[in-house]
C-alpha cells in the first residue's frame, strides 16, 4: 500500500493565507525602499513609516508581526518608541529589531538591554536581514 503525503494546504488556502505584516520605521526613503524590496521577496506584507509618531498611530490600528526600527528618528528615539510598545499588552509581544547605523559593541549591547529582540547594523547584507526576519516570523 502506497501512502501519499497530504498537501500542506490547498491552492485556495494558499491564496487566502495571511502574509506576515512587517512594519519598517526609518526616516530615509531609500532605506524603506530597500526593506520593501527585500520583504516582498520574503512574501511579507510591508508597511513603511518615516516617523515614530506615524508608527505609533499605525500600530494602534494594526498590530504587525514584526517591526524593523531605525533608532535615530527625527521625532523620537527608537528606544522611546520601543518603550511605548512594551507598555501596552496589545503590542508588548511584537518582536522589534533595531536596524541602525549605531555600530559599536556598546551600542549593540545597550540596544539589546533596552529590550530590542535583535540588532542589525547598517549597511547590512540582505541575507542577514532575511535570516532575522525568518527567525522572528
Amino acid at each position: 500500500m502506497t501512502t501519499h503525503p497530504m498537501p500542506l494546504s490547498s491552492p485556495e488556502e494558499q491564496l487566502t493565507a495571511k502574509r506576515s505584516l512587517v512594519l519598517a520605521v526609518d526616516d530615509d526613503d531609500d532605506n524603506l525602499f530597500l526593506l520593501s524590496y527585500a520583504l516582498e521577496l520574503l512574501d511579507c506584507e510591508f508597511v513603511g513609516k518615516t516617523s515614530g509618531q506615524s508608527a505609533v498611530a499605525f500600530v494602534k490600528e494594526r498590530q504587525p508581526d514584526l517591526i524593523l526600527l531605525d533608532v535615530i528618528l527625527p521625532d523620537m528615539h527608537g528606544t522611546e518608541l520601543l518603550q511605548l510598545l512594551k507598555q501596552t499588552a496589545q503590542t508588548r509581544s511584537i518582536p522589534v529589531i533595531a536596524v541602525t547605523g549605531l555600530a559599536s559593541c556598546e551600542d549593540r549591547t545597550e540596544l539589546l538591554n533596552q529590550g530590542f529582540s535583535a540588532y542589525l547594523s547598517k549597511p547590512y547584507m540582505v541575507e542577514d536581514l532575511e535570516a532575522l526576519v525568518r527567525q522572528y516570523l
